[in-house]
């Protein structure tokens, strides 16, 4: 489910030497990821700050660790819109109404409760980055191809972290 911008939103001028049709649909791929990575950030917080249990010190330090490298991605997303002529539309509000992660329980507070809430949005999260990669190859747009491959691996990686902390069976 791809958002592209429309030929009436405004982009900035620029000699970037992808077509203005592609840049405006690859900016519409980037701003889609920017709400959820931007709703990502905040879910991560919100964990961090509440969750409680055994093991909480381990839990919270990789919170922080995470919100960091997520937030490192989101500014990326948000540079490279602006590198392709479009307008970040990166406020909280915005991200809000526009992203595609499962809602985060406001009750969670059982690390278990965080862990389950967190894998389902890191998962999503990973899978939407995923279908931009081969959308914005298809769209001639290489170098934003990588860059949703770069915030995949993260982005695997860091679910791999967050489902460890699920109990064994």
């Amino acid at each position: 489910m791809t958002r592209t911008i429309t030929k009436d939103t405004f982009m900035h001028p620029t000699s970037h030497d992808l077509p203005k049709q592609t840049r405006q649909a690859v900016c519409g791929l980037l701003q889609a990821n920017l709400a959820d990575g931007i709703d990502l950030v905040y879910q991560i917080k919100q964990a961090h700050w509440t969750l409680r249990g055994p093991n909480f010190i381990g839990l919270h330090e990789l919170l922080d660790d995470l919100h960091e490298k997520v937030e490192d991605k989101v500014d990326l997303v948000a540079e490279r819109i602006a590198v392709l002529g479009g307008q970040a539309e990166g406020t909280v509000d915005a991200s809000a109404q526009a992203s595609r992660l499962p809602k985060y329980p406001l009750d969670a507070v059982k690390i278990d409760d965080h862990v389950k809430a967190l894998s389902k949005s890191l998962a999503a999260y990973a899978k939407n980055n995923r279908d931009a990669i081969k959308e914005a190859d298809e769209a001639g747009d290489e170098a934003t191809a990588d860059l949703f491959t770069e915030i995949v691996r993260m982005a695997d990686r860091s679910l791999w972290f967050i489902e460890a902390h699920k109990p064994v069976k």
